[in-house]
């Protein structure tokens, strides 16, 4: 039976991430990149990548740490708590697995850059509202050795700040399928492409990225042809578990705020949080995130021992840290009353990003669906 109590190094893991995060990126950064147009810090990312988070799922003979998916949830969770924006889930997590699962040299560099903290990553993949990977319409046309790649995408995390970017293209079928996809890694300044930036209700780095007959050398081919989705699965397994756990450390983050707020609000000459209505909404707000934080632990968990029967693991998880989420930030809006809703409470930054996260990789429905099919609905 998989064990969901952490263990003495995932402990220190994660109370050396709370002290470094509550002092180098607390919310208030958040609000000060939001004001100068900043969507990260990479001084930020510089001091994560000397910490060895760079390459917590990276090889050692990578120069990374390999400290496996528990310990990537473990530092997403403590962003989380802060609202830290960093390229942590695109590179460290989603690119990294994926260039795990590719064979060659080639690879092997991608993960020291990235170890190293020199190579950032963004993951080129949904072109509509959703997230359906399979309905991929961007073109790969074959030319001489290589291919040209030609079609937009939309809501790439990063995508405006990466050095390199991960490409979902179809090399065959039509869109709704899952073969005749191919992946592709880039350099981000390729000529043909361009990146625009979106503006998103949570201040982070997100873009459209639009290929106009984009130049790829079969060296920027990952894994073979037609065959995206034996790199792509274990990634994107990695970075939904990744993210739940980020959602999972937001309710923290926001629920601990509240709580503090309960205890000093007063009314009628007593403190707000003596309420019984409020205490149990309080109460079972605590034991929603227990139970997702547990179903977070399982996942990190399946991902390090048997991935691959981390699917419903993980879609579990970020289903429920989808919904946990969405009612820690509003009951920590309704619970502050009017200041709440300002710009200048802190509050308004959980709501937003907790809104973003949800649909990013996959929001409750596409997970929830995901879960029945896992369990033969």
């Amino acid at each position: 039976m998989t064990s969901l109590l952490d263990t003495e190094e995932e402990i220190m893991l994660r109370d050396a991430a709370r002290g470094f995060l509550d002092g180098a990126a607390p919310v208030s950064a958040l609000r000060a990149n939001r004001d100068a147009g900043r969507p990260c810090d990479p001084g930020l990312w510089r001091e994560m990548a000397q910490m060895g988070w760079a390459g917590v799922l990276v090889p050692e003979d990578a120069g990374g740490a390999e400290m496996g998916h528990r310990a990537a949830g473990i530092l997403s969770h403590e962003m989380g708590v802060t609202l830290a924006a960093s390229p942590f889930l695109s590179t460290a997590v989603i690119a990294a697995t994926a260039l795990r699962h590719a064979a060659g040299a080639r690879a092997r560099d991608a993960l020291a850059g990235i170890a190293a903290g020199e190579t950032t990553y963004a993951l080129a993949l949904d072109e509509g509202a959703r997230h359906l990977p399979e309905h991929t319409a961007l073109r790969a046309e074959r030319a001489g050795n290589g291919y040209r790649l030609s079609g937009s995408k939309t809501f790439v995390a990063d995508g405006t700040t990466a050095t390199r970017v991960l490409v979902l293209a179809r090399t065959g079928g039509v869109p709704g399928e899952a073969e005749g996809l191919s992946l592709f890694d880039i350099d981000a300044e390729r000529a043909g492409l361009s990146r625009a930036r979106l503006d998103t209700v949570d201040a982070r780095d997100h873009a459209r990225l639009d290929f106009d007959g984009v130049e790829a050398i079969g060296d920027d081919l990952l894994g073979e042809v037609d065959d995206a989705m034996r790199l792509l699965r274990p990634a994107l397994d990695a970075g939904q578990a990744a993210l739940a756990a980020e959602l999972a450390g937001l309710a923290n983050g926001v629920s601990a705020m509240t709580l503090g707020y309960l205890k000093e609000r007063r009314q009628f000459d007593r403190a707000i949080g003596s309420f019984q209505a409020l205490q149990h909404r309080a109460a079972h707000l605590w034991a929603e995130i227990e139970v997702t934080t547990s179903a977070i632990a399982n996942a990190g968990r399946v991902l390090d021992e048997t991935p691959d029967d981390a699917t419903l693991a993980v879609s579990l998880a970020k289903a429920r840290a989808a919904k946990t989420a969405d009612l820690a930030v509003r009951e920590g809006i309704q619970m502050h009353g009017g200041i709440g809703m300002t710009d200048d409470h802190d509050a308004g930054f959980f709501m937003k990003r907790a809104r973003v996260g949800a649909e990013w990789l996959g929001d409750y429905g596409y997970h929830a669906a995901r879960v029945a099919s896992a369990r033969g609905f």
